[in-house]
């Protein structure tokens, strides 16, 4: 089973979104069939950093509030998190474009540590209080999960994965996605939001049941076993 997710490294609900799929996901008796592939989604494709500007007065812009109520809304997150174990630090969150944490993204998956880059991204920001759209951050970051350094650095410099950031962002759009956290199973269901653990669960098990082979008889008459014997 593949379960593609549309998300953003500063999306506060996809850092939720993730632990809920993955409670659920252990209850899963297939879940080591269940293949993983985080697509890239840009809540603020354009942003350009201002020195010195904190997360809560850049939510109270986004949202025409005061940077006082934007704290508020903060807070509010922040509860939310620990409620599935996560810490967030907003007051320590650095407000930066996140193109390049998600062609970071692109390049760990093909080395296969996408999942584990994307978990150390999101920590880095909400917990950490990491630059994670600082070049040397990245590296490091990037050397966490078992990745070259020297190899991250030369994809940042280049600018590679950029399109392929574009790409899924355009599929975002051909898949309805017009918010993150966003899951498609097998490209047939899809589920919007951080939604609780048992209804990732119970698309799981739907998902799984309709794509499972159907066996009718596994012996009897007209029947060939592997070592040849049939009967």
């Amino acid at each position: 089973m593949k379960v593609e997710i549309w998300s953003d490294v500063v999306c506060p609900f996809c850092y939720i979104g993730k632990r809920k799929f993955e409670k659920a996901l252990e209850g899963f008796d297939a879940k080591e069939q269940v293949e993983i592939v985080w697509r890239s989604f840009q809540l603020d494709p354009e942003m350009e950093p201002v020195p010195g500007q904190s997360v809560h007065e850049y939510l109270g812009k986004r949202k025409g509030v005061t940077a006082k109520e934007g704290k508020q809304m903060n807070d509010s997150m922040a509860a939310m998190a620990k409620e599935v174990g996560l810490e967030y630090n907003f007051d320590q969150a650095v407000i930066t474009n996140t193109l390049d944490a998600h062609r970071l993204l692109h390049f760990a998956k093909t080395k296969g540590v996408q999942n584990e880059m994307k978990e150390r991204l999101f920590k880095a920001y909400y917990t950490e209080g990491e630059n994670i759209g600082d070049l040397k951050a990245l590296v490091r970051l990037g050397e966490d999960v078992g990745l070259n350094p020297n190899d991250v650095r030369e994809v940042l410099k280049s600018g590679a994965y950029a399109v392929d950031v574009r790409h899924d962002q355009y599929e975002a759009n051909q898949v309805g996605a017009r918010g993150v956290p966003f899951f498609v199973f097998n490209n047939r269901y899809a589920v919007s939001g951080a939604q609780p653990s048992h209804v990732f669960s119970q698309v799981l098990d739907k998902v799984w049941e309709e794509e499972k082979p159907l066996v009718l008889s596994a012996e009897g008459e007209g029947f060939c076993t592997v070592d040849g014997v049939c009967s």
